[in-house]
């Protein structure tokens, strides 16, 4: 029988395929450093890793309704980036970028062979991203390992250690983009390995609340991009409210918490506007455990 951990990322993509949500994740990073200007999260290599794709990824993302999501990426990632920095500045010499599709981060770190990052993907988006790599010029560094894991067929235990992973170092994990796409059994099962680290762990990760806590516009738009990627085979499987992730993550180890809900994140990303944002909706949560 397999172990929730064992499915983790195997909901999160067609089997045998790269995940296409990665690729859509990575057009709208590409579109905020060229729609917006990178205001919120800087990335030079976002739209050269797209290649030929980048000019009609971009094109598309200029429709009204995916600017929200397109912030919300930006803001995530920025916010994933501002506290690994802090995190590198205290001790932390190892990031795990999980579920990693195309992000960029291993590719213009400014920490060099301070940090030694893993990139854990299923083996098929992990070729592919390493053909956009190569296509467009951009070389691995020392620094950077990969970590292919089949999920059906292995654990992120035994795909980190193979890829040489030190499980007593304290460790800071990225996982954006990939826990609404998971069972919430399959979400705590990889937070109880990152809380049981001897070394200790820090985590970000972005989730939503449930559906019917929205308010009425805000959950039409949820089901129509619901629908989308149901249709893309990827659908969304898990919500939550952030008192009781919280509660549940402490049993696993967690004791140290910030979650941006969607007004948090509009005062931290947009502090010189005034900006309406709705009670309940997509949040983005750093949260630590004590070595």
């Amino acid at each position: 029988m397999k172990s929730s951990a064992t499915v983790a990322y195997a909901a999160a993509m067609l089997i045998g395929q790269p995940s296409r949500t990665a690729l859509a994740a990575a057009a709208h990073r590409a579109a905020h450093q060229v729609l917006e200007g990178g205001r919120i999260f800087a990335d030079p290599l976002a739209v050269r890793i797209l290649g030929r794709d980048a000019a009609r990824a971009i094109e598309d993302m200029q429709q009204p309704l995916r600017r929200a999501m397109r912030i919300f990426i930006a803001a995530r990632t920025r916010f994933a980036e501002d506290a690994l920095a802090a995190a590198v500045a205290h001790g932390v010499r190892q990031l795990v970028v999980l579920g990693a599709g195309l992000d960029t981060y291993a590719y213009r770190s400014v920490f060099g062979d301070r940090l030694h990052i893993f990139e854990v993907d299923h083996p098929a988006t992990q070729g592919w991203k390493r053909e956009r790599l190569a296509a467009a010029g951009i070389s691995i560094p020392p620094s950077l390992t990969f970590a292919p894991v089949d999920f059906e067929h292995a654990t992120l235990a035994a795909g980190l250690a193979a890829a040489g992973f030190d499980p007593t170092r304290r460790t800071f994990f990225t996982w954006l983009g990939v826990v609404p796409y998971l069972t919430q059994q399959s979400v705590f099962a990889t937070l109880s390995f990152i809380g049981a680290l001897p070394g200790g762990a820090h985590v970000v990760f972005d989730y939503g609340n449930p559906p019917d806590t929205l308010a009425q516009r805000a959950r039409e738009v949820h089901d129509v991009r619901a629908a989308k990627v149901a249709a893309l085979g990827e659908e969304w499987k898990s919500y939550f409210e952030a008192p009781a992730l919280h509660e549940r993550m402490r049993t696993l180890g967690f004791s140290e918490f910030e979650d941006l809900s969607p007004p948090q994140i509009a005062t931290r990303f947009f502090p010189e506007r005034t900006v309406v944002a709705p009670a309940s909706g997509g949040h983005i949560l750093l949260a630590a455990t004590r070595p």
